[in-house]
């Protein structure tokens, strides 16, 4: 499943905002180099939605707040169904 997010980096703590169509806008802990704010929006959804980081992959978008990721094993109702409790 393909999941698109808009990420904001650098907030005091990291934050589901709201879906913009089928587009996660997050804020995201850590600055934006050496990979730090992909690292933590990888483990922020990972205990969101309770699976295993390994599961998650950004594919698209690594240096940009545009990302895409794949979520192995879960459908985009399921993801946003738990996302948006």
């Amino acid at each position: 499943m393909i999941l698109e997010v808009k990420v904001t980096p650098q907030s005091s703590k990291n934050e589901l905002l709201r879906w913009e169509e089928n587009r996660l806008v997050v804020k995201i802990q850590g600055a934006p180099e050496k990979g730090k704010v992909n690292e933590n929006l990888i483990d922020f959804l990972a205990k969101i939605l309770g699976i295993a980081k390994s599961r998650i992959e950004i594919f698209s978008g690594k240096t940009s707040r545009f990302k895409k990721l794949n979520i192995q094993g879960m459908s985009l109702e399921e993801v946003k169904e738990i996302l948006s409790k």
